[in-house]
């Protein structure tokens, strides 16, 4: 029989969370929302006895006063020999406001009787960061802020397919002028190499297209930038694997995440693939087919 496959899911409220357990719950796993850490151990138990072998469970700053609990109960589960995987999702401040204004729903930290319900609504959002700290710091993180709910639904189908005991490598494209993702572990700059968005033939291509992946080979710098990162990259996945990492995600930006982005996290997720579990996003193209 197949060990139990757990995913707890975690963040900041606001970020997706119902989102991502829809995704689980369309996957064949059985989700649970808002379950109190003290009832985790439990729960288990119940389900153990019922032979259930895909759980999710979504914990969140509700139960502020039991949080401390969770990372000892994960290591726990790991140590009994269950597949345990965290996943917390994350937004930038302004993109919760603007969340939580537009549905009008409250904050669960927030203060009904503050005369500045804006300055109550930020502060609320800072001290729920301050709260799951910890548990950022221990999970795999998605950054929700600019994607859309199917590009999240994608991405939590993609991440549970991955065998969990392995370290898994994550390749995303971005582009700059939107700002840089939350869940990056790793960061690259690559917008000084030649950009064909300058090229009137290739401007409306991207880099997965033949033509501009041609153009980029044809460039000593876009070479001389992948064979840097590969070298920097694969230099410490031995040691990110001992620490018993089970995502790192490498962020590469340009301009527009159209281009040379695109081509260097396609180029990446085929070099390492070979001995390491790859997955690639491209977070602006992604947009544009949801």
């Amino acid at each position: 029989m197949a060990p139990l496959s757990i995913v707890v899911i975690t963040g900041m409220s606001g970020s997706g969370k119902s989102v991502a357990l829809h995704a689980l719950e369309d996957a064949g796993y059985y989700c649970v929302d808002n379950l109190p850490p003290e009832l985790v151990g439990a729960f288990l138990e119940l389900e153990r006895e019922a032979e259930t072998r895909q759980l999710a469970i979504a914990i969140d700053v509700r139960s502020a006063s039991s949080l401390h609990m969770v990372p000892a109960q994960l290591r726990k589960l790991t140590d009994q020999g269950l597949e345990v995987e965290l996943l917390f999702l994350d937004a930038n401040t302004q993109t919760l406001v603007h969340r939580f204004s537009e549905t009008r729903r409250r904050h669960p930290l927030s203060r009904p009787d503050a005369k500045d319900q804006h300055r109550a609504l930020v502060d609320a959002i800072e001290l729920e960061r301050e709260l799951l700290g910890e548990l950022r710091e221990r999970a795999h993180v998605i950054d929700t802020s600019l994607i859309r709910s199917a590009q999240l639904q994608g991405y939590v189908k993609s991440l549970i397919s991955a065998p969990a005991s392995q370290l898994t490598l994550v390749f995303e494209s971005f582009a700059f002028k939107r700002g840089i993702p939350l869940d990056a572990d790793f960061v690259f700059d690559v917008r000084m190499l030649p950009n064909p968005h300058y090229e009137p033939g290739l401007r409306a291509l991207t880099g997965r297209d033949g033509p501009v992946i041609d153009y980029l080979r044809g460039h000593d710098a876009v070479a001389r930038m992948l064979a840097h990162i590969q070298q920097f990259i694969g230099s410490w996945l031995d040691d990110l694997a001992r620490d018993h990492r089970s995502y790192v995600t490498v962020a590469v930006g340009c301009t527009g995440g159209q281009h040379r982005s695109v081509y260097l996290a396609e180029a990446l997720t085929r070099h390492f693939a070979a001995n390491w579990i790859t997955l690639t996003r491209h977070r602006e193209l992604d947009a544009l087919r949801g």
